[in-house]
């Protein structure tokens, strides 16, 4: 056999049969260790917008990577024309490891699971009060997609001038899970989006919530300059004139190190991906108390320890109804 490279084996190359003039293709692949650093800022048709260092650079993804995708919010190592200039393009040669991930499935059904966003801190999930009428089975979704994707919660509650907001706070109180409340007029004017905007400083904040809740008003209102200049890069590259949210897309803030990524609005979200087992993780004050429970407990059987480990007083009643409420959100489908 041909030897190619002093420490090279079988193992290192693959041919193609039956080709002329075929050349050895070797699996050894450079590091890459002058690539520069980047975030994805926005995906369109395998052309992936990245930050690197002040400028967007167009890029796509390296062959090497193989089905491995790039998403919104993922810290990237790319090569090639880094100057960011009309009709250039760089290569994403790796994809660095992340610290949470937004998964979405497209119903409980569906095997295929979807990152919609990877290493955002937080998930603002936007609702109205009333216009569309809040959907807290899309809501306790969330919230389930949050805690088992490692986000921490933000509920942001739009249109209370047409609808109070106790019912909800009440519903969600026991989570402790921050919130906001807004009305249409401050949307509009602006307070709403200063009030959003203390929650925000210094983190990575992925917007969800379904159509006409006023989620994309309120990120137009945080980032209205950004939104504008990287939506222009955007359709200068790809010729394209949208300016709905038909994709993730991620905004600096003014503060440093702060960002908002817009998602498009969702009808569902399918949670066939999810291991019921991590939700526990999101209530330390329960997760003691499962050490007796069954193997493969589902939480909400009567040989589950945890209603026991309420009783005796270590946690709140409300809190270990809330996780259960949550966990049956997989076996139950959001419009039931």
């Amino acid at each position: 056999m041909r030897r190619y490279g002093k420490h090279t084996d079988e193992d290192d190359i693959r041919t193609r049969p039956n080709r002329k003039g075929n050349r050895p293709r070797t699996n050894i692949r450079p590091k890459h260790e002058d690539a520069a650093e980047g975030m994805v800022l926005t995906v369109d048709r395998g052309r992936l917008t990245c930050l690197v260092d002040d400028r967007t650079v167009m890029a796509m993804k390296a062959r090497e990577l193989g089905r491995k995708a790039a998403v919104v919010g993922d810290r990237v190592a790319l090569v090639g024309d880094l100057s960011g200039n009309k009709d250039t393009l760089a290569r994403i040669v790796r994809i660095e490891e992340r610290s949470s991930l937004l998964r979405r499935t497209a119903d409980d059904d569906d095997p295929y699971e979807r990152v919609v966003v990877a290493n955002a801190d937080q998930l603002a999930i936007v609702t109205a009060l009333a216009d569309p009428e809040p959907r807290p089975r899309l809501i306790d979704r969330c919230l389930v997609a949050a805690y088992d994707g490692g986000l921490e919660p933000l509920l942001v509650m739009t249109k209370s001038d047409l609808a109070p907001a106790d019912k909800l706070l009440e519903l969600y109180g026991a989570l402790d899970i921050p919130y906001v409340v807004t009305s249409r007029e401050e949307l509009e004017d602006g307070a709403a989006a200063d009030r959003v905007r203390e929650f925000l400083d210094g983190r990575i904040t992925a917007f969800v919530g379904h159509s006409g809740v006023g989620k994309t008003t309120l990120v137009n209102a945080l980032v209205p300059e950004e939104r504008r200049r990287t939506t222009g890069h955007v359709n200068a590259v790809t010729g394209r004139g949208r300016h709905t949210t038909t994709s993730a897309l991620a905004l600096p803030l003014r503060q440093s190190d702060s960002w908002v990524i817009d998602t498009p609005g969702v009808r569902s979200f399918g949670l066939a991906h999810i291991d019921p087992s991590r939700v526990i993780h999101a209530f330390p004050d329960l997760e003691p108390g499962t050490e007796g429970c069954p193997r493969a407990c589902s939480h909400d059987e009567p040989d589950c320890a945890l209603d026991a480990w309420v009783a005796e007083g270590h946690a709140d009643p409300a809190r270990l109804y809330s996780l259960r409420r949550l966990l049956a959100t997989r076996e139950r489908r959001e419009g039931d």
